[in-house]
């Protein structure tokens, strides 16, 4: 068993509507996921909390426009070490860039790929600069035209 499948809880088909309820809308209120899992609105509570303590539902955000908040620039930078002894640190030594969103291992032709939002193609730039100084890599970078939807 890994350390993946020992942390999985088992969820049941009421932890599962409000896990799914509390993803598509974050702000819904106790009474409005009581009311989809037919339970009352303490019990609904209870299995929120479970569901934080646990560590199933580990925050709630805002989900923001970021043409309207100055950050309309979205890029995918896939990350391939130069030298492989240095594959493992570059997670922490990316990790307080400003304008990197997230840090994903991945396979294929890379090792990381990272999601970013910058204010323009200047600043992009700039942070593509900012990386190869943090981190000894080669990169590819992808920008995103538009986004049709997100999950």
């Amino acid at each position: 068993m890994t350390d993946h499948e020992a942390d999985a809880c088992v969820l049941d088909s009421k932890d599962r509507i409000i896990l799914d309820s509390l993803e598509h809308d974050g702000r819904m209120t106790l009474a409005q996921l009581a009311a989809a899992t037919s339970l009352s609105v303490s019990a609904t509570q209870s299995r929120v909390q479970k569901l934080e303590h646990k560590g199933v539902i580990t925050g709630y955000k805002a989900i923001l426009d970021h043409e309207k908040s100055g950050q309309p620039v979205s890029a995918y930078i896939s990350l391939t070490p130069l030298d492989y002894a240095e594959a493992p640190v570059i997670p922490e030594k990316l990790r307080d860039v400003g304008g990197i969103i997230s840090c994903d291992a991945v396979s294929g032709s890379s090792n990381y790929l990272l999601m970013v939002r910058v204010a323009s193609t200047h600043e992009l730039e700039t942070l593509l600069n900012t990386i190869h100084a943090a981190v000894p890599v080669s990169t590819d970078t992808t920008m995103v035209l538009r986004r049709y939807f997100a999950k």
